[in-house]
Order: C-alpha cells, then sequence, then structure tokens
C-alpha cells in the first residue's frame, strides 16, 4: 500500500445493523433479506460458499452484491473513489470482507483480471485488512 501522500482522510462507515443480527446468530440468509444494503451479510454469504468449495459462481454474486452495496455506503460518507478506508474501524469491514471474497471467487472462477483489480483495491483500500483477509 502507498502511503497517503494525498492526505485524503480515511473513510468511515456508519454501523452496519446486521452486524448485530449476525453476531445474534441470525442465518445470514434471512439477515441479507432482511438488511439487503449490508454489504457484511452478503459479505458472509459470499465467505460461507466460498469455503462450501463447489458454489464458486453463487459465492462471486454474494460477493459483487456486497461489494456494490458498500460502494454506495462509501459514496454516502464522502467517499470519492480513492483513500483509505481502514480494518480498525469495525464497520469498514464488510466492504473489506466483500472485496477480499470477491478477490477469491474471481480466482476461483478463473477471472484473473478481476482477481488482480480487486487485491489491489483491497490493499489500497487497508493493507490490514489485506493482511487480515490473507490477501
Amino acid at each position: 500500500m502507498q502511503p497517503n501522500l494525498l492526505g485524503i482522510p480515511e473513510t468511515r462507515l456508519a454501523p452496519d445493523p446486521a452486524a448485530e443480527m449476525l453476531e445474534a446468530g441470525v442465518d445470514p440468509v434471512q439477515v441479507a433479506a432482511a438488511q439487503p444494503a449490508s454489504s457484511l451479510a452478503w459479505a458472509v454469504l459470499a465467505e460461507d460458499a466460498l469455503a462450501d468449495g463447489d458454489r464458486d459462481v453463487e459465492a462471486y454474486a454474494y460477493a459483487r452484491t456486497g461489494y456494490h452495496r458498500a460502494l454506495d455506503a462509501l459514496r454516502k460518507s464522502g467517499w470519492r473513489g480513492q483513500g483509505p478506508v481502514p480494518w480498525s474501524h469495525e464497520p469498514n469491514r464488510g466492504f473489506l470482507r466483500a472485496l477480499g471474497a470477491l478477490a477469491r471467487a474471481a480466482r476461483a472462477i478463473g477471472e484473473s483480471d478481476e482477481e488482480a483489480r480487486c487485491t489491489q483495491f483491497l490493499r489500497d483500500s487497508s493493507a490490514e485488512a489485506a493482511r487480515e483477509l490473507g490477501l
């Protein structure tokens, strides 16, 4: 990750109401249906599909949905397409996890350009997230 030489402020997303539901053990499918704008719910569904090993296309679709929901939230928070999105700020993790899952799902279906783009975007957004997610 390049240092933030432009002085672009960090983006910190608002708390995700789905986080509480997921922590309480509600099925992620139910959480995504109840909170469809939640990038975290979609990221969890993508991660679960990837863990199954034979649901890569499904994982890709879930991850892409989470990624796009996160882009909407980032823009609402003032993000202009660049700058840090710190892993240390818990509400940012839905975006970062969806982006990481999208990179892994792209790899699984052989979409190497998308994998490289998403991996670099994750590293540029949060080097800590990239390390935590193994990318």
